[in-house]
């Protein structure tokens, strides 16, 4: 009988939200995520690699390091993105000055 990897189903779950929590935040909370869920997926690759004939559901780990992975690069360049933003723009309002500015030219332009 064979066992269950002990994190496999967690690293999947933290790979999963970390993928949809790149795509809604700044990318901070995917970068953390996904940075979990890898080294919970390798934990358990090490484990599996000691004696593979013992797991079962090793694919769900394979599958939970790619999505961490895929996560972590897009939360990367997403975080990479905003602080770029940041710092041309010199804060918040200096983005919400300029999207506004754009607007304002937009609607100056169809009239």
């Amino acid at each position: 009988m064979n066992q269950k990897l002990p994190n496999a189903t967690l690293a999947l779950i933290l790979a999963i939200i970390s993928y949809i929590a790149c795509c809604i935040s700044s990318g901070l909370g995917g970068v953390i995520l996904a940075i979990i869920a890898l080294i919970l997926a390798n934990k358990d690759r090490k484990t599996y690699s000691l004696q593979p004939e013992n797991y079962d559901n090793y694919s769900q780990v394979k599958t939970a390091r790619i999505l961490a992975i895929i996560s972590l690069v897009l939360s990367g360049l997403i975080l990479l993105t905003s602080l770029g933003a940041l710092l041309f723009f010199g804060s918040i309002e200096g983005i919400e000055n300029w999207a506004e500015e754009i607007q304002r030219q937009q609607m100056e332009a169809a009239q």
